[in-house]
This record gives structure tokens, C-alpha cells and sequence, in this order.
């Protein structure tokens, strides 16, 4: 069945790549002037206009990371009160929500976790997508999407080869999506469980393997954020 699809932060990194995507369902791309997720009355007057089905919440603040620490107002006002604001709204007008949240919920230090995991967010980033996790468990006509992506290709020039993690391409991710927008509850997105190092160099042979210092790992990055995709395996395999 065709649907209206509205996306928040479409013109950010991912929804460049949603906006690839071929389907037969309408997407709607508002910018943050026709969509102001700090005002209920905006994202009310928008989607009351366009009569969406489903509603998918980019918009945010991710990078830089210590934006999170220098700026908690920043990182409170996108990423906790502008998702309540949009899940406030969608509960008002029944419209399915799908919320993109990061695997940095997750404590990362054992990695394969899955979606009953106990949390403990790795940083000021994660805290703050936890928090807009809590306002989307309250409407049950929702999806929690805890994601693993990067940029394709790898943007770095160096990566770690001591650091665990399940990244996926954002591509891959943008049609892995079309495949959920019926389902409801919390799933992980990643990809196979390896080293980032491992992972950039099938993409680029020349990227430089480095080791991240002890003292730093669970400071600068965590140990293993990896996550189980058993859940998301059964479903796209149906």
C-alpha cells in the first residue's frame, strides 16, 4: 500500500540517501523552516497539511561529539524535547512514528547486544538519544531504530583496529528502512561484527590501521558496540 511519508533532517548525511532510494511510496522532505521540531505547532500545521502516514525522525544533533558536552541545552532542546515535540504530535494525529537512535545506548563494552539489553549510554550523544527513546516508548504506534551506519566511503583516513563495532553503509540502510515501515517495537541495524579497521579497508586498501591508547578506550570511543541483528535478519528474510 502506498503511503505518505514524511521525513524530519532530510537533508542531513542519511537523508541524502533516502532521497536515492526507489519506491513506490511519496516522500515528503520539509525543510526546518516548513518543520520546526522545537515547535508543536509547526510540526502539527505540516503534517495536518500533508496528511502523512508515517512520520521518520532524523533531525538532531549528532557531530561534532563534544557538542554534546560543551552545549547540553543544544543537545537537550534537538535531541530530547524537538523528538517529544514530533511524538507528541503523531500521537495526536495518529501518524506512525519510526525514530532513528544510535547503538551508543547500548553500555559497549561486550558488544552483540541486543534490543532487551540493559542500557547505559556511552556519552553526552547517547544520553540525549536515550532521552527521545523515552518519549517514543510512551506512543505505542511507533519503531525505535537503534543504528550502527557511517558514510560511504569511509571518511577517515586512519581507523582503529582494536575498537569493535557493527557498521553498515547508509545506502544499505536507506533500503533496509522500506522494509520496516510496518513494524513497531525497538530493532538494531548494523552489519557484521569486526574492528573498524577490518571494516574501512574493503572499501579503501590504503586506509592506515591504529590502535586506540588503553587509557582512552570507553573515553574516545567504546571497546565493543557492536549489536546482535538476529531480529532484523528475521524479519528482512520473510
Amino acid at each position: 500500500m502506498k503511503k505518505k511519508i514524511i521525513v524530519t533532517g532530510g537533508s542531513g548525511r542519511f537523508g541524502i540517501y533516502l532521497k536515492r532510494v526507489k519506491t513506490q511510496h511519496k516522500f515528503f522532505f520539509p525543510t526546518k523552516k516548513q518543520l520546526n521540531i522545537l515547535s508543536e505547532e509547526s510540526i502539527f500545521r505540516y503534517l495536518k497539511k500533508t496528511k502523512g502516514n508515517i512520520l521518520i525522525h532524523l533531525a538532531g544533533l549528532s557531530r561534532p561529539m563534544d557538542i554534546h558536552k560543551k552545549d547540553i541545552k543544544k543537545s537537550i532542546d534537538l535531541n530530547i524535547v524537538g523528538t517529544a515535540n514530533v511524538t507528541k504530535v503523531c500521537s495526536k494525529l495518529n501518524i506512525k512514528l519510526i525514530y532513528f537512535s544510535t547503538n551508543y545506548v547500548y553500555p559497549g563494552k561486550r558488544g552483540n547486544y541486543s534490543e532487551e539489553d540493559s542500557l547505559l549510554p556511552f556519552n553526552n550523544y547517547a544520553w540525549s538519544k536515550l532521552g527521545g527513546e523515552c518519549s517514543v516508548q510512551l506512543y505505542k504506534n511507533s519503531l525505535i531504530l537503534r543504528v550502527c551506519m557511517t558514510e560511504k566511503p569511509f571518511v577517515h583516513k586512519k581507523a582503529f583496529s582494536n575498537i569493535k563495532t557493527s557498521f553498515i553503509y547508509h545506502d544499505e540502510v536507506a533500503n533496509i528502512l522500506l522494509k520496516l515501515l510496518n513494524k513497531k517495537g525497538v530493532i538494531n541495524i548494523g552489519g557484521k561484527a569486526t574492528n573498524i579497521y577490518n571494516f574501512a579497508k574493503k572499501e579503501n586498501k590504503n586506509i592506515k590501521k591504529i590502535k586506540l591508547k588503553k587509557k582512552d578506550i570507553q573515553k574516545v570511543m567504546p571497546f565493543n558496540s557492536s549489536v546482535s541483528i538476529k531480529k532484523l535478519n528475521k524479519i528482512i528474510k520473510k
